[in-house]
């Protein structure tokens, strides 16, 4: 990126390229089109900025997504004009659902073909409607001073605003004129241009300090009295990406003596937390039972992320009629059964940290020692179960997963078997999933994007539908230098509507509900140039060895469970009655 530019446009792309850089941008997705050459060839010519080339817009905005959930930082997409650009679309939404940071840059046609029928032009002026933090279009390149000021703004403004609070997608839309390559275009870039235009300041234009909300002397007292109670629960839902400090949570949770209750996704249910205070992940599989019937409420509950995968927690909650104090930085609502009493607009780690050095005293020990024995209830009924189902896949990989690990889990039954069996343990385990919209597609880009952020071991654990719905991603694991184990439940369709009352009308629900499909998921094999290996459901240590093999070995394979979804949820739900009757069996 030395030399004088050749063109305008070039000129323009580099520009924005370089403050991206400056603003912390250290990777871009890529998608293939001609209008978006100038922005393509700044980011493929800069030294500092990882390129990763994709033919689908969807599974590069999915990808780029996984990646900023696993870092936090931003990495921008690049796409050409029309359609390509409404192919972001669905990632957008989870982005802003679930607060991650995203930057979609989409090349335009110049304004006067807007609205002519013009050959792939379609409306792309605020395209993602409010599911973004902010929207630009940016004015066409020019070498002119201050416009060049003005979009090294723009790219610092851009960049903070995604990694903001709430962190979410940007959308800047970019319209070029030919000639899109760099070609040299006489009198199209001055020779006085001044340098400050032309190559920026020595480091970024503009730094961007990104503040904290941080609670005063008489909210964090409000709050500690708040938590002066006998019986109090700290909830932590899915993390918003980053995620919160564990070390201060698992602190305030020690000095209160509450027990911990933490999502799969919290970043709070595995390593160091589980030995500094009590966390637990089996309430999910004890708290809709009668055994819990005739336990005293709980006073308070302090309750950090998102809201909990748990029905059964939510419901519990909603129904026991404590103070619930919801910390949010954003000051946005995240409790949808709308029992919560207090909103505490603050930064999670910085409230717990200072909140934990003015509770007064730890709470009954009665108390805990009744969740901590539930807690236990649930675990013994789960090792004691002899029958095959799926939940107990993703209880062996949360075992069997090395250290450390990045497990991504999909929507549907898989994150809702990794709430329920995968246990709290002091393994160092990055467990994450796409709970802001919660659908099913672009599982696996999200999950090959995560996985491409660290060095860590990852692991995907997808259903049949969501793998089909995005076996396109599957083209990263070798344009992208990407390797996984990637567990497929098959269960040959939509096995989590045996969860729902439709269930029992059949007509329509085979057909129209869990809509068997019948395909043969080993032709992805030659595909996509991965190993592929087909399990039996019955077959545990099958499965065991198959994956222990596979994450201890290079390369990508698929191991594919074959299950039964009816049989599974039935003894998810004998396994709830049998931990409903050790609990009552307690007191």
């Amino acid at each position: 990126m030395t030399g004088r530019a050749p063109n305008r446009n070039v000129l323009w792309a580099r520009a924005l390229v370089a403050e991206l850089h400056e603003a912390g941008v250290r990777a871009v997705c890529l998608c293939p089109g001609s209008r978006s050459t100038p922005l393509t060839v700044a980011f493929d010519e800069h030294p500092e900025v990882r390129t990763f080339s994709h033919l689908d817009e969807r599974s590069a905005a999915y990808f780029a997504l996984g990646r900023a959930r696993r870092t936090g930082e931003v990495t921008p997409v690049v796409c050409t004009s029309g359609t390509a650009a409404a192919n972001f679309h669905p990632a957008v939404i989870e982005a802003d659902a679930s607060r991650v940071p995203m930057l979609l840059l989409t090349a335009d046609r110049p304004p006067e073909l807007r609205d002519s029928g013009a050959n792939q032009t379609i409306d792309q002026e605020k395209l993602y409607g409010d599911a973004v933090r902010w929207y630009k279009d940016v004015a066409e390149p020019e070498a002119e001073p201050r416009k060049l000021r003005s979009l090294r703004t723009t790219a610092a403004r851009a960049v903070a605003k995604a990694e903001g609070t709430p962190a979410g997608p940007v959308h800047l839309n970019l319209p070029f004129r030919k000639p899109l390559e760099p070609v040299h275009v006489e009198g199209d870039v001055p020779d006085d241009l001044p340098a400050l235009a032309a190559e920026g300041r020595d480091g970024a234009f503009v730094t961007t300090t990104l503040g904290h909300v941080v609670p005063d002397d008489v909210d964090v007292r409000t709050v500690a009295r708040a938590l002066e109670a006998e019986r109090g629960l700290i909830i932590a839902g899915p993390a918003d990406a980053p995620g919160p400090d564990p070390e201060a949570i698992t602190a305030l949770a020690h000095a209160t003596g509450f027990p911990l209750l933490a999502d799969p996704l919290s970043g709070l249910r595995f390593g160091s937390p589980t030995r500094v205070a009590p966390v637990l992940g089996g309430y999910d599989g004890f708290l809709a039972g009668e055994g819990v019937a005739d336990w005293p409420a709980p006073e308070v509950v302090l309750r950090f992320g998102a809201s909990p995968t748990s029905k059964p927690l939510r419901e519990y909650l909603a129904g026991s009629g404590a103070r619930q104090l919801l910390v949010d930085p954003a000051a946005d609502w995240r409790e949808a059964e709308f029992a919560a009493t207090d909103l505490v607009v603050a930064d999670p780690s910085r409230l717990a940290a200072v909140v934990a050095r003015h509770v007064s005293g730890p709470s009954s020990a009665a108390w805990r020692d009744r969740w901590e024995a539930a807690e236990s209830a649930h675990w013994d009924a789960v090792e004691a179960e002899g029958e095959p189902f799926e939940g107990r896949v993703l209880a062996d990989v949360a075992e069997l997963a090395p250290e450390p690990a990045t497990v991504f889990v999909s929507n549907s039954m898989p994150v809702r078997d990794a709430d329920r069996f995968a246990k709290p343990r002091a393994k160092g385990l990055t467990m994450l999933g796409n709970r802001g919209a919660s659908g099913i597609d672009g599982i696996v880009s999200s999950a090959l994007g995560a996985g491409s952020a660290t060095t860590d071991d990852l692991t995907l654990v997808t259903g049949d539908l969501a793998y089909y719905h995005d076996m396109n991603g599957l083209l990263a694991l070798s344009r992208c230098d990407v390797d996984a184990t990637i567990v497929c439940v098959n269960n040959d369709g939509g096995g989590i509507f045996h969860m729902l009352p439709i269930e029992s009308f059949d007509p329509p629900f085979t057909s129209q509900f869990k809509t068997p499909h019948g395909l043969d998921f080993a032709h992805s094999e030659g595909l996509y140039d991965l190993e592929f290996t087909r399990i039996e459901g019955d077959d545990r240590e099958g499965f065991r060895d198959a994956y222990a093999g596979s994450v201890a070995s290079e390369g990508t394979e698929v191991i594919e469970v074959t299950t039964d979804a009816e049989a599974s949820h039935r003894v998810r739900e004998r396994l709830a009655d049998d931990v409903s009757e050790r609990i009552a069996g307690l007191d």
